[in-house]
């Protein structure tokens, strides 16, 4: 699909998309515009793992516990989580409304080895398609779409019966705004400015409405902070600024 067909979709944001396409080739870049996702990932990484891992029984000491699960990343951007959990086992598809960065994804993993499949299309033909998935990583995206809630309910019309959708934003705060905008974007220049815009933030409680809404039960919700003096990222209980919410569809 080629990206104007792709930004037709209802919740794709055209201008989000062009934003995020400029920056394409800097994914890779562990000192570029994407610096602050390189120090988020282990931490998501971590997560994800875990929780998968514990949902599903499988072996916590197997390099590659994801084997026979199939996981949809939407808003995959350059592959900074595809490609980790390729190697964990993972059978991927990887979406993402920007023709360039599915371009930049797609060669870094074909340099790396790693099988994937990456798509330049949105969640709405996804679920079109009839595609179901055992677990669904929807991480830093949801708050850059034009409709969140209808974005959210179409992952979730994707996800098998006893599956996991991992959601990952930014909370409307006052904090949010001083932390993510002022202090990132303009203070120590962390994103380029304009990256985020507060209004599209989307609060807890709305998560919650917007995942019971969806049909799916609320497991838990998780805080992750930052620590400036360490320079890393943490989990914890202040979900103020950003926080990942866990999802399931119960089974029959």
């Amino acid at each position: 699909m080629k990206e104007s067909a792709a930004e037709s979709v209802t919740s794709i944001d055209p201008e989000e998309v062009a934003r995020f396409s400029a920056m394409a080739t800097e994914w890779w870049d562990p000192a570029g515009k994407f610096r602050p996702l390189h120090k988020f990932n282990p931490v998501r990484l971590g997560y994800i793992r875990e929780r998968t891992v514990a949902h599903f029984g499988l072996d916590p000491a197997s390099i590659r516990p994801f084997e026979g699960l199939r996981f949809l990343d939407i808003g995959c951007g350059g592959g900074l989580l595809s490609e980790p959990m390729a190697r964990l086992g993972a059978q991927m598809v990887s979406a993402d409304a920007s023709q360039k960065n599915i371009a930049t994804a797609s060669v870094h993993a074909a340099e790396q080895g790693l099988d994937i499949d990456y798509r330049c299309t949105t969640a709405e033909a996804l679920a079109a398609a009839g595609e179901r998935f055992d677990v669904i990583l929807n991480m830093e995206v949801i708050e850059h779409v034009a409709d969140p809630m209808r974005f959210l309910a179409d992952c979730a019309t994707m996800l098998k019966p006893g599956g996991l959708m991992f959601v990952a934003t930014l909370n409307r705060t006052l904090k949010a705004h001083a932390f993510a905008i002022v202090g990132a974007e303009y203070v120590l220049g962390w994103l380029p400015r304009g990256t985020h815009d507060w209004k599209k933030f989307i609060t807890t409680n709305e998560m919650e409405a917007g995942i019971a809404q969806a049909g799916l039960r609320l497991k838990e919700l998780t805080g992750v902070s930052y620590n400036p003096l360490a320079d890393t990222w943490s989990l914890g209980r202040d979900t103020d600024v950003n926080y990942m919410a866990l999802a399931e569809r119960p089974a029959p």
